[in-house]
């Protein structure tokens, strides 16, 4: 691949985008992120894709403007861009994105399709196409309305302006703010924790949530039918006589819950 590099380490497959000069969402770059998220369809082994910048400015500028036009190659590569979203909302792994620059219009819209988003203090989020003359392309306007309601999505969607990722942070854009002096520490924390669990514990919360979000009572009945799946398991029952063993359901709970999961997956491994 030509714009991406791509590292795997300990489940956490790490995706850095380099498409000069500022990080536009090209053609290009549209098919090889597709080429890549649809390859890990059937992948077990890694758990979540964490996708970082290499440019010092841009997570990623926007919709390369070249391609917003009538013609049938443009109108196919804004199509393209559409399914890379639609793409990255389907992973069954949890999809990250480190935003530590500019990410507006589509690189925005990129970052509210994965399933978390860090920003730093040198972030900033933007849906401005109102400015040239077209709406959201990539559910921008859509994710707006569900994040942040009807008043102040309007408001953004019409200003077209930058949000910090603090701002960010509190409208729902992304997940959150974390500087960028404590965020290696806080990725490797957080996303280990995550990277240790099966992918179908990842595809089983994001379908309750997402069926919850359209359909409060069809999420209740889904998660009550994975707990009824997972409470025959034989994993279920070996973890449950293991935390048991290590504390669980005593006073050790009140203050060292980590320690007994800690004391439960090394009896486990032996």
């Amino acid at each position: 691949m030509k714009t991406l590099s791509i590292t795997t380490q300990n489940g956490i497959a790490t995706v850095e985008i380099n498409n000069p000069p500022v990080n536009v969402l090209t053609i290009d770059l549209i098919n090889e992120i597709n080429e890549f998220v649809l390859s890990l369809k059937d992948d077990r082994n890694t758990k979540v894709v964490v996708f970082k910048s290499l440019h010092e400015s841009f997570f990623l500028a926007h919709l390369d403007l070249n391609v917003i036009n009538g013609t049938q190659g443009g109108q196919a590569a804004s199509i393209e861009f559409n399914h890379m979203i639609a793409n990255i909302k389907a992973m069954k792994q949890v999809s990250v994105a480190v935003v530590d620059g500019v990410a507006r219009g589509g690189g925005n819209e990129f970052v509210m399709a994965c399933d978390l988003a860090y920003g730093t203090e040198n972030s900033a989020f933007a849906q401005p196409e109102i400015h040239v003359n077209i709406p959201t392309g990539g559910q921008g306007a859509v994710q707006f309305a569900r994040r942040m309601g009807k008043n102040k999505s309007l408001q953004a969607l019409l200003l077209g302006n930058d949000f910090t990722a603090q701002q960010a942070e509190q409208l729902n854009i992304i997940t959150q703010f974390v500087p960028k002096a404590e965020l290696d520490g806080f990725l490797a924390t957080t996303l280990g924790v995550i990277s240790q669990l099966e992918v179908r514990d990842i595809v089983m919360y994001k379908e309750i949530i997402a069926t919850s979000i359209k359909d409060e009572d069809a999420g209740a009945e889904l998660e009550l039918r994975y707990f009824l799946e997972r409470a025959k398991e034989q994993k279920t029952a070996a973890i449950i006589d293991a935390f048991l063993k290590h504390g669980g359901q005593t006073e050790r709970e009140a203050k060292d819950i980590q320690g007994i999961f800690v004391d439960t997956a090394a009896e486990l491994n032996k």
